[in-house]
Order: C-alpha cells, then sequence, then structure tokens
C-alpha cells in the first residue's frame, strides 16, 4: 500500500470518480475466503477502496470492480504474464 499512500494528495485534489478495479491471472483459485476469481479481484479492489477511505478520500466518489482473470495484460502462460495479471487499476474519471 506504500504506493497508494504516494497518490492520497493527488487523489484527494481530484474531483472525479475513482474507480478501483481488481484483476487476477486465470490460476485455479477455489478457497473458503476465495471460491472463485471474481471473489479474488473484488476483495483487492475493496481493500484498496477501504485504504484510501481510511486516509480521506470520500467513498461516495469510488467504487470497487472486479474483473476476475477477463482483462489480463500480458499472457498467463508464464510467471512474469500471471504476476503483471494480478493487479489493482486505479481509473479517474473526470466530473
Amino acid at each position: 500500500m506504500l504506493l497508494i499512500r504516494q497518490l492520497i494528495q493527488l487523489l484527494a485534489d481530484f474531483e472525479g470518480e475513482i474507480s478501483i478495479e481488481g484483476h487476477t491471472d486465470n490460476m485455479p483459485i477455489n478457497t473458503a475466503r476465495f471460491p472463485s476469481y471474481r471473489e479474488l479481484s473484488s476483495a483487492r479492489a475493496i481493500s484498496v477502496l477501504k485504504f484510501l477511505e481510511q486516509d480521506g478520500i470520500a467513498a461516495n466518489r469510488m467504487r470497487a470492480i472486479g474483473y476476475a482473470e477477463t482483462r489480463p495484460l500480458q499472457d498467463n502462460d508464464s510467471e512474469p504474464g500471471r504476476a503483471a495479471n494480478r493487479r489493482v487499476e486505479l481509473i479517474l474519471r473526470e466530473p
């Protein structure tokens, strides 16, 4: 969360909406906490939303979205590719 902490002032000054989008790789998952990619990607986005809210970003300006494995940046056939696909993106939308 160190990188996100560095963005707090920029996000506080921004007046538009912030979409927090969670993503996963396509490796099989089925745990009690995360029975699917959808829950895992959503949990990633929600954890960032909570972090930002605790640092003063208004909740009504943010939304959390879980895309699971549906929007990969790289091929999932290698560990570096899968690592790149496990991410959270912040999308800033102008008012």
